[in-house]
């Protein structure tokens, strides 16, 4: 069996930090997540964004990172942000009933 691989890049740009995901967020990774956003948060810009658009898979551990990290940025006076949200994450957060705790800003291309 193959473990399970996250990588995390990191980018700060004026008000923003944009962490791009590949990969998978599960119970093997998500402290790995929670780490890079905890280092982000002890310098809160306003707005954190977590692009989605290369996660592969994401478990309950995965979800409920995402909700306590979005708490966290939220008690920090910062946004989390998700961005480029799969379909299949979009279905999971449905049916969860976690897409309400979350903010999805949708950057699907559009035409």
């Amino acid at each position: 069996m193959d473990r399970a691989e996250l990588s995390i890049t990191l980018h700060r740009t004026g008000d923003e930090a944009v962490l791009r995901l590949a990969g998978e967020i599960d119970m093997l990774t998500a402290a790995q997540l929670s780490t890079v956003v905890n280092e982000v948060l002890a310098d809160p810009p306003p707005k954190i964004v977590l692009d989605l658009g290369g996660v592969t898979f994401c478990d309950s551990q995965g979800l409920g990172t995402l909700v306590v990290l979005s708490r966290k940025a939220s008690h920090a006076q910062s946004l989390l942000m998700l961005t480029h949200v799969g379909d299949f994450l979009i279905r999971v957060l449905d049916i969860t009933g976690l897409r309400s705790a979350l903010m999805i800003r949708n950057d699907q291309p559009t035409g």
